[in-house]
């Protein structure tokens, strides 16, 4: 019988290209059933995972939004730190387009050889199994950027007490999870009156990138949107510095999780200036969207 199980996200580094007393440099841990996914590496992920008491050898799939330096340079570390520490497994490693190469040629440099990888330049749907897909969209920075959707599946779920009074049981009850009418005794049992459409969950990562359509796309109606708020918009410092640079303000993203219709918003990659400073932060998103919240290193959640 289907269940929902857990989607657990760890945030190992909330800040921004200067990391903080309190920020880390780029990157979050997402666990659902068997697959532990890294979004992003920043310089000094390795001793977040060690500190938030996770298991680097139980890292699957490693998604690089760009190749910019407080989100990718802990990789090479982390790769060696999972090889001596016995990783048996191929790393899944995926990126933007034309950007596959310069990640090898970092691996090599760097010297990572005693760990399989293999590294996927990815865009659209790449990922899609049974229990999920996860897609990439380029979003509009400096170098090409990718953001990224997880979309659990719908699922049927059965009526425990409906299923106990037919006395449905064993391959039966696989069957109408999968849509599928059965015969008991003789008598048909329609799946629809035993079962309810359970919705998948959806979350979305949106970093490094200035307004643009596919930022919509990625957050439209998911459970949580995990985006950048690098510098407050109702500044005229902030504002320009987010035009410069092609970032979000803490205004664009609230804005975005509005629009979008978006369960929460948890907003990440804090710039250095706004250290301490979070409550003024989350009171001027607030003015917009209500549901959201200020990410800090080793926060977790669990959908």
């Amino acid at each position: 019988m289907y269940s929902m199980e857990a989607i657990d996200i760890t945030f190992l580094g909330t800040g921004s290209a200067i990391p903080t007393i309190s920020r880390n440099h780029n990157s979050i841990y997402f666990k659902y059933k068997e697959r532990n996914f890294l979004v992003d590496c920043g310089e000094g992920t390795q001793r977040q995972i060690r500190k938030a008491k996770l298991n680097v050898c139980k890292i699957t799939d490693i998604l690089i939004t760009h190749f910019h330096g407080d989100h990718i340079l802990g990789l090479p570390g982390l790769m060696h730190t999972m090889a001596k520490s016995g990783y048996k497994k191929e790393l899944m490693i995926y990126c933007p387009k034309n950007s596959g190469k310069i990640i090898k040629k970092y691996l090599d440099i760097t010297g990572v050889y005693e760990i399989k990888y293999k590294i996927n330049e990815v865009s659209g749907k790449f990922i899609d199994n049974k229990y999920f897909s996860i897609s990439a969209l380029a979003l509009e920075h400096d170098v090409v950027c990718n953001g990224y959707r997880f979309e659990e599946k719908d699922r049927l779920r059965i009526n425990k007490k409906k299923l106990s009074k037919l006395k449905i049981a064993g391959r039966e009850i696989g069957k109408l999870t999968l849509g599928k009418n059965v015969k008991i005794n003789g008598k048909i049992i329609n799946y629809k009156n035993i079962t309810s459409l359970e919705k998948g969950r959806k979350v979305s990562f949106v970093f490094d990138t200035k307004p643009c359509n596919n930022v919509a796309k990625l957050v439209k109606g998911v459970d949580l949107a995990v985006m950048e708020g690098v510098f407050l918009g109702s500044t005229t410092q902030g504002k320009e510095m987010a035009k410069r640079y092609k970032h979000l303000t803490i205004e664009d993203a609230a804005n975005a999780g509005k629009k979008g219709e978006v369960g929460e918003l948890i907003m990440s990659h804090i710039s250095q200036r706004y250290e301490f400073k979070e409550k003024f932060l989350l009171k001027e998103a607030k003015k917009i969207f209500k549901k959201v919240r200020i990410a800090s290193d080793f926060m977790k959640v669990s959908l």
